[in-house]
């Protein structure tokens, strides 16, 4: 079973991005290096910022790309070539509109569902075969409204019931960085716990 090497989490840099639904992946890796302790650091030849973990006692590398969603494959393609990681060592956290505030849900392979960061990074690889963290946070019903309800600010339920799904993902990650991705699964769609989140 093939284990977790590298973590990204999607988003757009910036302060006036920072509590939008688009960042639910920013959320993911903040929640994450805050709980283990470290500190991200930019790394320019990465397009991004990294840290070093060690989870389960494996060591884990995490990057949240500065390039704005839309160019996510640059980051992706880069930190993949320069550490030598293969896409399927990687899982990527984004938001998606297709599952409500408050669920999390891992996948593996499959499309890209009109997530543009997703859509790039399958620009640069060619393919989809990478493991995903899908953070649920709603849609607003008409495809004309997706664009601002992803680069707006949810309101304090939706927001809350995000950190919590955040929340239920980390408690079954080691799982998932150890290789164990139907465990994980199996108890993420019936989280019991989870430790608390503060936002971003």
């Amino acid at each position: 079973m093939a284990t977790l090497r590298l973590i990204v989490g999607l988003g757009n840099p910036g302060t006036e991005h920072l509590r939008t639904r688009h960042n639910a992946g920013f959320w993911f890796v903040d929640a994450l290096t805050r709980r283990e302790g470290a500190r991200l650091g930019v790394e320019s030849k990465l397009h991004g910022e990294t840290a070093k973990i060690v989870l389960g006692g494996l060591p884990l590398l995490l990057l949240k790309p500065s390039t704005y969603m839309n160019k996510s494959g640059i980051a992706v393609a880069s930190a993949l070539r320069y550490w030598k990681i293969e896409p399927e060592e990687m899982l990527v956290a984004h938001d998606d509109l297709d599952l409500p505030p408050g669920a999390a849900r891992l996948k593996f392979d499959g499309g890209h569902g009109g997530q543009n960061g997703l859509r790039d990074i399958f620009a640069h690889l060619g393919h989809g075969r990478f493991h995903r963290l899908r953070l649920g946070i709603g849609h607003p019903g008409h495809k004309d409204r997706v664009t601002p309800w992803v680069l707006g600010r949810p309101g304090s339920a939706d927001e809350d019931a995000i950190l919590s799904a955040v929340g239920a993902a980390l408690e079954v990650l080691p799982l998932a960085v150890a290789g164990d991705f139907n465990e994980a699964t199996k108890r993420l769609h019936t989280p019991t716990s989870h430790g608390d989140v503060q936002p971003p």
